[in-house]
């Protein structure tokens, strides 16, 4: 199976009393073989799942590899809507959604993660950091009152 590649670049372009102060930044991530691109349209009023990840021997349809994964974004192509992305978290290994945590995407911004695979964690009773990572089983977008498109792209490598 052939191999590439991925580069990923994030770049902040601002001029600020005459002197450029954003920056890039790029990074590479080795041995990509599969990628999983799609817009998605969110109904208005509905919740959309629109990537789950599980384990390669689950039998979930249309489930992407949890631990082949190594790239994640999501990006809202709504010129003036936000959405909900609610990130759904397994609290065991491979395991069903029984947390989760919600980011506001206002319109035409991106959220980007790495691996699903033990790459998140949530403590409702601290406001400590938490070292103890759970699994991000899906991603759920809430467009609220208006229909919406987001852009889901998804970067594995090879099993």
């Amino acid at each position: 199976m052939a191999t590439a590649t991925l580069s990923v670049t994030h770049t902040e372009s601002i001029s600020l009393n005459d002197r450029e102060q954003g920056g890039t930044k790029t990074y590479t991530i080795a041995s990509i073989a599969d990628v999983y691109k799609r817009i998605v349209t969110c109904p208005a009023g509905s919740d959309t799942t629109v990537a789950t990840f599980q384990t390669l021997t689950s039998t979930s349809d249309n489930a992407i590899d949890l631990e082949l994964t190594k790239y994640i974004r999501v990006t809202n192509l709504d010129a003036s809507n936000s959405v909900n992305l609610s990130l759904q978290i397994a609290g065991a290994e491979g395991g069903t959604a029984n947390m989760s945590a919600t980011i506001l995407l206002s319109a035409g911004e991106t959220f980007t993660m790495g691996t699903p695979h033990d790459g998140i964690g949530i403590d409702d009773d601290a406001a400590g950091i938490v070292t103890s990572l759970n699994d991000l089983e899906s991603i759920l977008i809430d467009p609220g009152a208006n229909s919406v498109a987001v852009e889901v792209f998804v970067a594995s490598t090879a099993a």
